[in-house]
């Protein structure tokens, strides 16, 4: 069938977006791209994806904007408490048993509150089992492809409502008291365990193959095609070592060849492992 001239407005915006800012517009659905694109037309009071592209060619800073809007920013400290609580035994067990740091990869971090949210769980694995001297070791990786993001995740101070669903205990023990305009930040030593860097999902391998004890990525891969997706899992399971941990968000389900290299440790909470070699 021949493309609609609104389709081939839609391909032809991708494409200018993918030329620009190397984000790979193929990889997402199209249905989930047209609502977030239309998000930033509403916004700048157009119409068609060909004014739209208009808009981009006059307005540099509208390719920032428009990327916060196709990245996937809905995130808060300890978002769904139970996912966490199902978590904790299994990282405090993948702690006991790691000798040498314990490395961990947020993909798709968005603006940091996930990361910081693992550094957290980790510092209480730390607690738990009174190895506090172990916990400079640790690393979390924060990864994403949105800049304005990232710069969020880097600054790491938040406001109140980032904290809702955040146990009470542990805000007290790992957050600073508030700022005089309400924000608050994790103390220094959560701080120095996350380290921020871009990363693209479609396009780049895992920054650590073989490497991390842990991978937490939720209410991402579900925006991709099913293409990417499989190769996204595939690559999370590839970049864990043995006994390694994957979360993913409730509604994602593992798709390709990594069903196979990875085994199911909670349906509910989507918490995976790797099994070690046979």
């Amino acid at each position: 069938m021949t493309d609609s001239p609104e389709e081939r407005e839609f391909r032809a915006l991708t494409d200018k977006i993918t030329r620009a800012r190397g984000i790979c517009c193929d990889a997402y659905k199209d249905r989930c791209l047209k609502r977030r694109i239309a998000v930033r037309m509403r916004a700048r009071g157009v119409h068609n994806f060909a004014d739209y592209s208009q808009v981009l060619d006059g307005d540099a800073r509208e390719y920032d904007l428009l990327l916060d809007a196709l990245t996937i920013n809905v995130t808060k400290f300890f978002r769904n408490p139970e996912t966490w609580a199902a978590l904790a035994p299994y990282l405090l067990e993948r702690w006991r048993a790691t000798e040498g740091a314990m490395l961990v990869w947020s993909a798709g971090c968005a603006s940091g509150e996930e990361p910081h949210t693992v550094a957290i769980a980790l510092a209480e694995a730390a607690r738990l089992s009174h190895t506090a001297d172990r916990l400079s070791r640790a690393r979390v990786l924060a990864t994403d492809i949105d800049r304005v993001s990232l710069e969020r995740a880097q600054a790491a101070r938040y406001p109140a409502s980032a904290f809702t669903e955040m146990p009470a205990d542990l805000a007290r023990r790992w957050l600073e008291p508030p700022a005089a305009d309400g924000t608050r930040a994790p103390v220094a030593t959560i701080r120095a365990l996350v380290h921020v860097q871009r990363h693209d999902l479609t396009r780049e391998r895992a920054p650590l193959a073989g490497g991390f004890d842990a991978i937490v990525c939720r209410n991402v891969v579900i925006y991709f095609d099913r293409e990417t997706q499989e190769r996204l899992f595939e690559t999370f399971a590839q970049a864990l070592k043995p006994y390694g941990l994957l979360l993913l968000g409730k509604v994602e389900t593992l798709l390709g060849p990594a069903r196979e290299l990875l085994r199911m440790l909670d349906t509910r909470e989507r918490i995976y492992q790797r099994p070690p070699a046979a």
